[in-house]
């Protein structure tokens, strides 16, 4: 699985960045620079850790002053016996009476909040993500979820250029997503989140929902916004307005709001029937629906149990172990869901001699969709380089210029795409796969 990624925020969004980290499960460093400051983010399973910033204000002591829990005196204080003793901050501050470690625990986490929630604010910044291992001799760890994070993160963008940019078009009808990694992730919505979301009925496009909302356009728009950057609302396909929605015979919005009311121990006895037998499990057992149930039936058991065994259940509980233990059962659910949903799928499953368990699914459907997306960016970065190599041999030639802007708009690279495109019209202005690229990616940007 690459997850390597290096380029500017111009062109990949941070919102997008850290999604895909998240559900790439990576684990490794995300680096964003500026020509003054680097911030980084380190990940583990695709889980934020911690995070450490070359900013002297985003400092633990400096954090601590501006929140009002140290004064100046206790501040420049710590800061002398550091300078003489090399010792850290936090334990200087809590040796001195002037943290209880409650109060650093709190610190500590508040500081690492704040030093991710500055990264969304920038732009023009480069960013680098190297996968590998993180540093492990921090103490005090961040457990948040990711959608906790990009929510807060986004509600902090207050630049309409940038919003109107990211966000689809508002000609555009969104809906409740179907995927329940999304639905159900671990987000503590607002009062406004969760109004905007009962008008949100898939049939108003962004426009209407705007003009038919409380709220001016800019907070309407930038309520929209964050409620789609965490994943939750998703763009109506021209298929779904002639198909029943699977997710919306399954999934109200009583359902997404609904706060889980079972316990920790109820949880984890759940989680330990079920994750040792997956091995075990046929597909309509690990559904816990009968051999021949319609699929109305398995829709409505998928997500019931994937809102029970999602991922980020794991951080409200104190058992380190769990998260693991979810994640293989809930790809499993998804494995069997995907199977038993489809009449094809589920027929020749069902004529199989040796049927295929839930966990066995889900570790097939994972590898290949490692082994497709590994393909794919070996084979984009092949013809870049072929590309490449025939630019250098023919500068003025708009053709290779074009076909390598319609390499990067495949890619999903917009920003790239257009600057290709651009130097191809300069050489070639009749390009007209140039022309047409153009316009594709200046709307996508």
């Amino acid at each position: 699985m690459a997850t390597s990624l290096k380029g500017s925020l111009r062109e990949y969004s941070l919102l997008k960045i850290l999604t895909d980290l998240h559900r790439k499960r990576a684990t490794g460093t995300l680096a964003i620079s500026t020509p003054n400051v680097t911030k980084k983010v380190y990940l583990v399973k695709g889980d934020a850790i911690f995070a450490a910033s070359s900013y002297e204000d985003d400092r633990l002591g400096e954090m601590l002053l501006k929140a009002g829990k140290i004064t100046f005196e206790q501040y420049d204080k710590s800061v002398e016996i550091l300078k003489r003793t090399k010792k850290r901050l936090g334990a200087i501050l809590v040796e001195l009476g002037y943290l209880t470690p409650k109060d650093l625990f709190w610190g500590v986490k508040y500081q690492v909040k704040e030093i991710i929630y500055s990264l969304f604010q920038l732009e023009d910044a480069e960013c680098e993500f190297i996968e590998g291992d993180v540093p492990t001799d921090e103490v005090i760890t961040l457990k948040m979820s990711m959608g906790n994070l990009i929510h807060e993160g986004a509600k902090r963008i207050d630049n309409w250029t940038r919003i109107r940019r990211e966000m689809p078009k508002t000609g555009i009808v969104l809906t409740l997503s179907k995927d329940p990694l999304s639905l159900f992730q671990d987000v503590e919505l607002s009062p406004y989140d969760k109004k905007m979301l009962t008008i949100i009925d898939g049939k108003k496009t962004i426009k209407e929902v705007i003009d038919s909302s409380w709220m001016n356009s800019f907070e309407a728009m930038k309520t929209i916004y964050v409620l789609w950057s965490i994943g939750i609302l998703e763009e109506k396909t021209a298929e779904e307005d002639e198909l029943k929605e699977e997710a919306g015979k399954t999934v109200s919005l009583d359902d997404l709001l609904q706060p889980f009311a079972e316990e920790e121990d109820a949880l984890i006895k759940r989680v330990e029937e079920i994750y040792p037998n997956l091995d075990r499990f046929k597909l309509n057992e690990l559904l816990e629906v009968g051999e021949d149930e319609d699929v109305e039936a398995i829709n409505k058991n998928y997500y019931r149990l994937a809102r029970e065994f999602h991922p980020d259940r794991y951080f409200n509980t104190s058992d380190a172990a769990l998260k693991d233990k979810l994640t293989a059962v809930f790809d499993a659910l998804t494995a069997a869901f995907t199977i038993l949903k489809d009449g094809h799928k589920r027929k020749e499953y069902s004529d199989s001699p040796g049927k295929q368990t839930g966990e066995m699914m889900a570790e097939k459907m994972h590898m290949e969709e490692i082994q497709i997306e590994a393909a794919q960016e070996e084979k984009i970065q092949e013809a870049e380089e072929t590309l490449l190599k025939a630019i250098k041999l023919e500068p003025l030639n708009g053709e290779h210029y074009a076909n390598l802007g319609s390499l990067y708009l495949k890619a999903g690279l917009h920003k790239r795409a257009s600057g290709q495109f651009e130097k191809a019209l300069e050489f070639d202005p009749g390009n007209v796969k140039a022309q047409k690229g153009l316009k594709q990616a200046k709307e996508s940007e």
